[in-house]
């Protein structure tokens, strides 16, 4: 049966949008002072046998106000966008790029000439590949400060015109898919899980980019609250990646299969910000590789959101993985030890 629907049948105040993240949208990848980001590296290694570069992609730097009449042409109210941080501050930290801040002001001045509401992303898998480099990004704690004096940049820079921030877009699928299986940047990952990978550790790796996401973008969310928020009257939150996930039977072990992979993708994230810590499931899972949060850090963790964002893609069943219990060398998949199948 199909259906029909219109405008009409959603509540007062749904808003419809489109979105865009930097990497896939902006091009212009060695124009007017970008540097290279971990994306841009990843796409042109070997990796990445398809050369699908996004060099060029949609050339949205090119072409942005063509893009926002279009969005305005559609009737779509929201636009949201994620900025290019080895655009805007080409060294990771330090020194603003002039023509990248020119490129993100003159975007967002269209967008609310047009009367588009405007939600930005201030991290979409793009790190500058120099703090990559320099001490392994978003593997060592050292990101928290670099995130969070980038995110301030942002604020100050932008804050006046927007008022819906979001930190880190989908970090509870990052964590796997950059740093256990290693099919998105910097891909990481090692035997035997993976993609032959030349980098990476599957065991770990997952677990710290999930600890130091949260310290940094926890952080953001004190910064946001403490000298931007009373003024700029706007929220800060976090974006999730989201699939519903259900019991292939209901057989007790499927049933807890079920539980542990919501855990671990849902819970991961929200259970920190909402309670101080990681849910037991993890903790028992994955043991010393899951690092703890000290007293300070379970603080600054717990509420630190304005809002959740969902990044809603499918359904899929949930079966229990009898072989994951054996395993000696283990990964985040393992930990969560559930087989998954479509609806």
């Amino acid at each position: 049966m199909a259906f029909r629907f219109t405008v009409d049948d959603f509540p007062d105040g749904f808003a419809f949008g489109a979105g865009t993240a930097a990497f896939q949208y902006e091009g212009a990848v060695a124009e007017d002072g970008k540097s290279p980001s971990i994306w841009n590296t990843y796409a042109h290694s070997a990796r990445n046998p398809n050369e699908r570069s996004g060099d060029i992609s949609a050339d949205g730097y090119h072409k942005y106000k063509e893009d926002v009449k279009l969005i305005k042409d559609i009737g779509l109210q929201v636009y949201r966008f994620s900025i290019s941080w080895s655009r805007l501050i080409p060294n990771g930290r330090g020194a603003l790029n002039p023509k990248g801040l020119q490129f993100y002001n003159d975007m967002i001045n269209e967008l609310v000439k047009e009367g588009i509401q405007i939600q930005a992303v201030i991290y979409h898998l793009d790190l500058p590949q120099i703090l990559e480099d320099e001490y392994g990004g978003w593997l060592s704690p050292r990101i928290v400060d670099d995130f969070t004096a980038y995110a301030d940049v942002c604020f100050r820079e932008f804050g006046d015109r927007i008022a819906h921030w979001t930190t880190i877009l989908e970090p509870n699928i990052l964590a796997q898919g950059c740093y256990d299986i290693g099919i998105c940047a910097p891909g990481h990952c090692s035997y035997p899980f993976g993609h032959d990978c030349t980098v990476g550790n599957s065991s770990v790796e997952p677990y710290l980019f999930l600890h130091y996401s949260l310290l940094a973008h926890s952080s953001v969310v004190r910064l946001y609250r403490e000298k931007y928020q009373a003024v700029q009257k706007g929220v800060v939150g976090i974006n999730l990646y989201s699939l519903c996930i259900y019991s292939l039977s209901d057989s007790t072990k499927d049933i807890q299969a079920t539980e542990r992979a919501n855990d671990f993708l849902f819970g991961s994230i929200l259970h920190p910000l909402l309670l101080g810590d990681y849910p037991e499931s993890m903790k028992k899972a994955a043991g010393t590789r899951l690092p703890s949060f000290s007293s300070y850090e379970s603080k600054l963790v717990s509420g630190a959101f304005d809002f959740i964002g969902l990044n809603h893609y499918s359904s899929i069943y949930a079966s229990n993985n009898p072989n994951a219990s054996k395993m000696t060398t283990r990964d985040q998949a393992a930990d969560i030890g559930a087989l998954f199948r479509g609806c």
